[in-house]
């Protein structure tokens, strides 16, 4: 008995491996969806990146439809598409900011530069275009991280009670406005 199942244990692990494989002929690898749609915001209480006496919490941000748009000034994805946000701003969306930092570890790197950040930022922004109303700074990366980020951009969709609709990896432009976030959009405006 050991010595027929020993010898179909190869043939056991090929079919595995197949139907595994299988699977991911599938998927999509741009699509990259976090765990949280249809929850809630996660709590949060992190600074303004442009102000250093405002703290934002996510029961701030309730009572509006918004996009939460992950950036960096280090992502060139980012700086694509500041333009086409800043055009969404013009027509009313509200988009608040989420600065990613993308290689600061506080046990490591010591005091932050704070100042010769908010100049980066002002700088891009003053060329590229301000979609934002405001910017949240996550230097821990905490809320990155309960929202399940992996990196820069990345656009959460949230309703006005705070829970998350949807979830992009990548730039918001043209097309993927119309498609993704567009319908979504005009079913919560009355």
């Amino acid at each position: 008995m050991n010595r027929k199942f020993l010898a179909l244990l190869p043939l056991l692990a090929f079919v595995l491996i197949c139907v595994f494989l299988y699977q991911g002929l599938f998927a999509n690898p741009r699509e990259l969806q976090t765990g949280r749609i249809g929850q809630a915001m996660p709590s949060f209480n992190l600074p303004d990146l442009m102000q250093d006496d405002k703290r934002w919490q996510q029961t701030d941000l309730q009572g509006e439809v918004y996009l939460l748009n992950v950036w960096g000034t280090w992502c060139p994805t980012c700086l694509a598409e500041l333009g086409y946000l800043t055009q969404l701003r013009e027509q009313g969306v509200k988009i608040v900011g989420l600065y990613y930092v993308q290689s600061y570890d506080s046990d490591f790197d010591g005091p932050f530069d704070m100042d010769s950040l908010r100049e980066e930022v002002s700088t891009m922004l003053s060329r590229a275009g301000d979609p934002y109303q405001f910017n949240i700074l996550d230097l821990e990366r905490t809320l990155a991280l309960d929202l399940g980020v992996s990196g820069a951009p990345e656009t959460f969709l949230v309703d006005s009670k705070g829970t998350i609709l949807l979830h992009h990896t990548g730039d918001i432009n043209p097309r993927v406005w119309r498609a993704k976030f567009a319908p979504i959009m005009q079913e919560l405006t009355p």
